[in-house]
């Protein structure tokens, strides 16, 4: 990789990994969800990362997600993928996303394994220096990084990024303040929507959104809103949407991924709301909130423009 390596920020794409009954990928739903993100302008695609539940895929699955994202985006914004869990088949998915043609690949943590700083230090190196392409650290879980391990990871002109889904802001303005541009600042929360406007303060340039799935234009306002200052938009965006969503989410662990399924199909992607174990589906008190909350935001802050592909209304 030549030229200026630098991370994508604004608002990054995360495409689920849709299944059948058999728990086999849907591949023409996945290329449908690649080409929705893409037609609605977000920033990059990361494919098989949390939201694509990379936990559970075969490397099969993995590959044709890598080739079908490729084919889908054609080069005209980035595509990461997700690599990590234990350090072998890390490596070997850095060396295949490199020899697909992706633009980098965003670390995930390592597994099981509670290491010390020395250890994240030399699980990272290992990674990122295997490969040409850009990289970027997700600080969350086990692997939290001291301001003394990331700068010596940063001899790697390969790492560009870090993402944070830990959300210790003493930590993230220590390393935010003393890194400064080197790496693009990324946040990787929860719902990160309800987070944004704290990290956008210290220099975060981009966010994950899982609600890009199926209310992208809700993304869009959001962050518009949020970086132009119009502060009784994102009031009225986190009162009828973002927190209301939030909300359900909390209710059971892996609402994170599963909820994305369920908004996905209640606007009309058929993506289907089965999710791979360890990961529970949505219950349906808690999809029918999901839906009535879907449908008022189309209401209120109904798609406008060139851009709309589909109805103001949820299938």
């Amino acid at each position: 990789m030549n030229g200026t390596r630098t991370a994508p920020t604004g608002i990054l794409g995360f495409p689920v990994a849709p299944m059948d009954q058999q728990g086999r990928l849907e591949v023409k739903a996945f290329e449908r969800n690649v080409e929705f993100l893409l037609q609605e302008g977000l920033s990059a695609i990361f494919v098989a990362c949390g939201s694509g539940e990379f936990h559970a895929l075969s490397h099969q699955d993995y590959r044709v997600m890598v080739e079908t994202a490729l084919s889908v985006v054609q080069g005209k914004i980035p595509v990461y993928t997700g690599v990590g869990g234990n350090i072998t088949h890390a490596l070997e998915l850095a060396k295949l996303s490199e020899e697909l043609g992706a633009d980098g690949y965003l670390i995930l943590p390592p597994y099981l394994i509670e290491p010390e700083q020395e250890g994240l230090y030399q699980y990272l190196n290992a990674i990122i220096g295997s490969a040409d392409l850009n990289a970027i650290v997700y600080q969350r879980d086990n692997c939290v990084l001291t301001l003394n391990t990331l700068e010596r990871l940063l001899e790697h002109p390969q790492l560009v990024g870090l993402k944070d889904g830990l959300g210790n802001m003493d930590l993230n303005i220590e390393l935010t303040q003393t890194i400064g541009s080197r790496l693009t600042w990324l946040n990787g929360m929860p719902m990160a929507e309800v987070t944004m406007p704290a990290y956008v303060n210290l220099g975060f340039q981009g966010y994950s959104s899982a609600i890009s799935n199926y209310i992208p234009h809700i993304s869009r306002l959001f962050y518009d809103a949020l970086l132009s200052g119009d502060q009784e938009l994102l009031n009225e965006l986190y009162q009828h949407v973002i927190l209301p969503i939030n909300a359900i989410r909390r209710q059971r662990k892996g609402y994170a991924v599963a909820l994305i399924k369920a908004g996905m199909q209640i606007v009309g992607h058929p993506v289907g709301t089965d999710v791979r174990p360890p990961i529970i589906s949505v219950e349906e008190e808690h999809y029918r909130k999901l839906e009535r909350i879907i449908k008022e935001a189309f209401e209120r802050f109904p798609k406008t423009g060139s851009s709309q592909k589909e109805a103001n209304t949820p299938a």
